[in-house]
């Protein structure tokens, strides 16, 4: 990845934050808050952050194609070409529901696809501000910083599943199966949140049931790049292509096999 083009998209998110997010935090009027479908919320933040994104990665990279959150709502097949080119992959505000309510955490997550592989990724916490970016092959990087993801200190590894998104069987089925041998805590209700707690040893584990290409692409390609893992229950690495749910993530590939024993076996 060119280092320039890296510190330009990073600043554009800056860009973004400063002049769409954060003005709009804690000031939503009721009518600026919509429902997309059953249970998902989309806010005028998102679009106008999405609206913003792509126009300033047009400009510095013109020959890969924009594919937002907010655009394959309103077009699903954008979902079904992003095993095709380049791709901006945009998630304008990843935490819609937290932001809405006026509380944090939420980020922007950019990614930028070459044949449905992420090469870069990007999370930018507009509160702390906290940015996460990796490069394939080339690290992870916490605030310029490079980092190896690591196991907390817990005698219990730290669990962070998302069981609230399942039904009430699939719920109790998990919470058996993690008895005894998992601590279960909080999900942050924020994929640009949980994937840089699994990095950093704040968690240690973390089970999505929902799998967007747009919530994980950038998410992903940071903690693999850290030293950690996600994929499948059946094994098979992540791919921006399927939409399975039970997508696990772990600090190291080790905690990962054992984690899938005890949520999967």
């Amino acid at each position: 990845m060119n280092p320039i083009l890296a510190e330009q998209v990073t600043m554009l998110m800056r860009a973004v934050a400063k002049d769409i997010v954060l003005p709009r935090f804690q000031q939503l009027a009721s009518e600026d808050i919509a429902e997309k479908a059953p249970g998902d919320i989309v806010t005028i933040v998102d679009h106008a952050s999405e609206e913003r994104i792509a126009e300033g990665l047009t400009k510095l990279l013109p020959e890969a194609r924009i594919v937002g959150e907010e655009g394959a709502a309103e077009n699903p097949e954008l979902l079904e070409t992003l095993d095709r080119g380049m791709i901006w992959l945009i998630d304008p505000l990843d935490g819609t529901s937290n932001f809405a309510e006026g509380r944090a955490p939420f980020a922007l997550m950019i990614a930028l696809l070459a044949d449905s592989e992420a090469q870069a990724g990007w999370i930018f916490d507009p509160l702390t501000p906290r940015i996460c970016y990796a490069a394939r092959g080339q690290g992870a990087y916490l605030n310029g910083e490079r980092i190896a993801s690591h196991t907390s200190p817990h005698s219990q590894p730290l669990a962070a599943l998302g069981l609230h998104f399942m039904d009430e069987d699939r719920q109790q089925a998990f919470a058996n199966r993690a008895d005894g041998t998992l601590t279960i805590v909080p999900i942050p209700r924020c994929a640009g949140e949980q994937y840089p707690r699994v990095a950093l040893g704040q968690n240690d584990i973390a089970l999505f049931a929902k799998s967007y290409p747009y919530d994980h692409a950038a998410g992903v390609l940071f903690l693999e790049e850290a030293g950690g893992k996600t994929a499948w229950p059946d094994g098979d690495a992540y791919s921006v292509a399927r939409r399975d749910p039970d997508l696990l993530s772990a600090a190291t590939p080790e905690l990962w096999d054992w984690a899938a024993e005890i949520l999967f076996g």
